[in-house]
């Protein structure tokens, strides 16, 4: 998928474990995990706004856009 979830990057640069951010997010710890790792389909706007206050960022430093190289 050309979307590139960049949630661990940003989680390194502000210094903050899993756990501690789905505490301020209301998030499970599963839920976090999937989209930490790449593995989500979907991000609900509610979601990434919590995110994004929560680690003083705007959406552009979450996602990135990568084009397919193609066949």
């Amino acid at each position: 998928m050309p979307i590139i979830v960049n949630l661990d990057v940003m989680m390194a640069r502000r210094k903050i474990g899993l756990s501690e951010l789905a505490e301020r997010v209301d998030l499970t710890l599963a839920n976090l995990s999937v989209l930490k790792n790449g593995h989500a389909r979907a991000i609900r706007f509610s979601t990434l706004d919590a995110l994004c206050k929560a680690l003083d960022c705007q959406p552009g430093d979450l996602l990135e856009y990568q084009d397919d190289p193609g066949p």
